[in-house]
């Protein structure tokens, strides 16, 4: 079994290469429009998804109470538990603690991770396993959230009228897979109407919560924590239960953390405290009030606050809502998976820009299939959103409880907290999150196997690809001379010199490109002008342009080129050397050639990983992207040399 595979330089290298810069700057600031339009902005794609839970997270925490019958005390209990999981969980967590927790304004899982390496030394392997389970755990948020979004949007189609029953699934279907099919166009033209339309939404919420709320004006008493403290001790098993369906309102807080390098931190904050989250608590008290004012309404509390006449456009309201949601979702999964091949967590796939003005709008061919097969496996198999729901929860409380896992490396050595500060505070999140994962682990048989499952398999990808890059590495250095030996014996030898410029990408350039190795072996040439080049990604997501590059003269006619980038960025090599020769060094990208090694793997026997991890990293292999359109190198001007290697 063979695979043309890994051309340098292998992107996986830029995981333990380290930087020779002491501080590499970050670039320019990302978001440099006004306070308003970024806080606008941020209400389309960050709130997203927890925005739409209130369409589910009532209706399936009442749940019971379907066949037992409806009892004051438990909806006030449960309210209460949904209001102060998002005072909690997603206020004083997420938007007060964990949002000054950022990485050159970036915010996430692996940027966290790259945070907390950067404290420790780049060997800290507790913290790398980290950063790869909650970027895995993602991978399963990323497939539910659509299915459970449209479906529960939809689904409201069987409160105007029993008659469309038999259309939900399919009209979800139809959404999903046109919302997919769309990603390759991009969103930059829909995105300015993302914003807009969830803040109709958002205030929607609000008005119809507002307007229940006198139905049954107890609901208030839902603002006592004891109330849902009650309800949670004093249930037993059933309360407990609960719990893990409350964790549905606060399934988008990661999205907060995590888009904070797009829109930044103030506007988010602001746009949470002020607008979306007493949107969402006058909504929650307000099903919690019509439900007690009417017991038949426990059905589906979101669709029926809504006037008959104006349930329709609600439910194309909401189902709009639910798109713009799984949106927000997919696009993080673009920038996760490029954060990922930056980081040398995934092998190099395509990756395409769809705006010229916006770096962050991507599109990953591979991921989107991925995404897609797996949100229509979750639709045909749990087929409406209430089993869907008790599957959401686990991915999303696994997410969590590695981001407080990390913050904790970050407040304790970056930040300098000591430890009579840093264990109480980061105890205290840590209990919640446990507590909201043991409340969902019971649901595993129920559904929760399914993003147990995905993250699993996406963790075994990333560690099989990590595990193998390393050994194919270390084999290329066995195999390999350094690269100052060579000079040397070129300067004896003297072998026949061509005119130009020959640029040799490689992933470490202490020992000589294969592709060097393989032109003088065959062609018995070398090129007048010698470069070696070498990129690194930067532990910080974007790198100044006055920190691009670096040279440095090895002899009279070999040069050594460092080019970094951060791990939020495209590597460019075309704009990088243009920037050099801004700096005086002349380089003209039409005439120099770029030589890329181009190994064929082959699995052995002694590789030292067990056969089907040899089989699967080769497997991997082959999804890797051309090292020609990775690094947007003009292709009339790259020559491949290849050569069979075994693991």
């Amino acid at each position: 079994m063979s695979q043309d595979a890994i051309e340098e330089p292998s992107i996986e290298s830029a995981v333990s290469a380290p930087s020779t810069l002491p501080q590499v700057p970050a670039g320019p600031d990302p978001h440099p429009e006004g306070f308003w339009t970024m806080m606008l902005g941020s209400m389309g794609v960050v709130f997203g998804d927890i925005g739409t839970s209130p369409l589910y997270a009532l209706k399936t925490a009442l749940d019971h109470m379907k066949a037992d019958g409806v009892v004051e005390s438990e909806v006030i209990g449960v309210v209460s538990l949904l209001i102060w999981a998002l005072f909690i969980t997603v206020t004083l967590k997420y938007v007060a603690f964990l949002m000054r927790a950022d990485n050159k304004g970036e915010g996430g899982t692996l940027s966290l991770m790259a945070l907390a390496r950067k404290s420790l030394g780049r060997g800290s392997k507790l913290v790398f396993v980290l950063g790869v389970a909650g970027a895995a755990l993602f991978s399963g948020d990323a497939i539910i959230t659509p299915a459970i979004s449209v479906l529960s949007a939809v689904e409201g189609l069987n409160t105007a009228s029993p008659a469309f029953q038999p259309y939900v699934l399919p009209i979800a279907v139809v959404i999903l897979v046109s919302l997919f099919v769309a990603q390759s166009n991009g969103t930059a033209r829909v995105a300015s109407f993302f914003g807009p339309v969830m803040v109709v939404f958002f205030g929607l919420l609000a008005l119809l919560g507002v307007g229940h709320i006198a139905d049954a004006p107890r609901i208030l008493t839902a603002f006592n924590p004891l109330l849902g403290l009650s309800f949670l001790f004093g249930h037993g098993a059933a309360g407990f239960v609960t719990l893990g369906l409350v964790f549905l309102a606060v399934t988008g807080a990661e999205a907060l953390y995590a888009d904070m390098g797009h829109f930044g931190r103030k506007p988010i904050q602001i746009a949470w405290l002020c607008f979306v989250l007493p949107a969402l608590v006058c909504n929650y008290l307000g099903q919690g009030a019509l439900v007690l004012n009417d017991p038949e309404a426990v059905k589906d509390p979101f669709y029926l606050m809504a006037p008959q006449w104006a349930l329709i456009p609600f439910v194309l309201l909401a189902t709009a809502a639910t798109v713009i949601a799984s949106q927000a979702v997919i696009t993080g999964a673009f920038s996760l998976s490029r954060q990922a091949i930056q980081l040398g967590l995934l092998p190099r796939l395509e990756i395409q820009h769809t705006s010229a003005s916006t770096e962050g709008q991507i599109y990953v061919p591979r991921v989107n299939r991925m995404l897609l097969i797996g949100v229509l496996l979750l639709v045909f198999l749990f087929r409406s959103s209430d089993n869907l729901a008790n599957a959401y929860g686990i991915a999303v409380t696994g997410t969590m409880l590695v981001t407080t896992s990390l913050a904790f490396f970050v407040v304790r050595n970056s930040w300098g907290w000591p430890l009579r500060v840093a264990l109480p505070v980061i105890g205290f999140f840590l209990a919640v999150d446990l507590a909201f994962m043991a409340a969902n682990l019971v649901k595993v048989f129920e559904g929760g196997w399914a993003p147990l499952t995905m993250g699993a398999l996406a963790m075994v990808i990333m560690w099989t690809w990590v595990r193998g890059s390393d050994l194919l590495r270390k084999k290329t250095q066995r195999d390999s001379i350094p690269t100052a030996d060579l000079i040397r014996l070129l300067e004896k030898s003297r072998p026949q010199r061509v005119a130009g410029t020959a640029v040799f990408l490689t992933g470490d350039p202490q020992v000589a490109p294969s592709a060097l190795m393989h032109n003088l072996k065959h062609n018995k040439v070398v090129h007048e002008n010698v470069v070696i080049m070498n990129i690194v990604t930067e532990s910080i997501p974007r790198v100044s342009e006055a920190c691009r590059f670096e040279i440095g003269k090895l002899s009279g006619d070999f040069l050594q080129v460092t080019l970094h980038f951060g791990y939020m960025e495209s590597p460019r090599v075309p704009a990088a050397m243009a920037l050099m020769r801004k700096a005086g060094y002349k380089f003209d990208i039409m005439t120099t050639s770029f030589f890329l090694g181009k190994r064929t793997l082959k699995t052995s026997p002694a590789s030292g990983m067990p056969v089907w991890q040899d089989k699967l990293f080769v497997t991997l292999a082959k999804q890797s992207a051309n090292a020609t359109d990775f690094f947007s190198i003009p292709s009339d001007r790259v020559i491949e040399l290849g050569a069979q290697v075994t693991i």
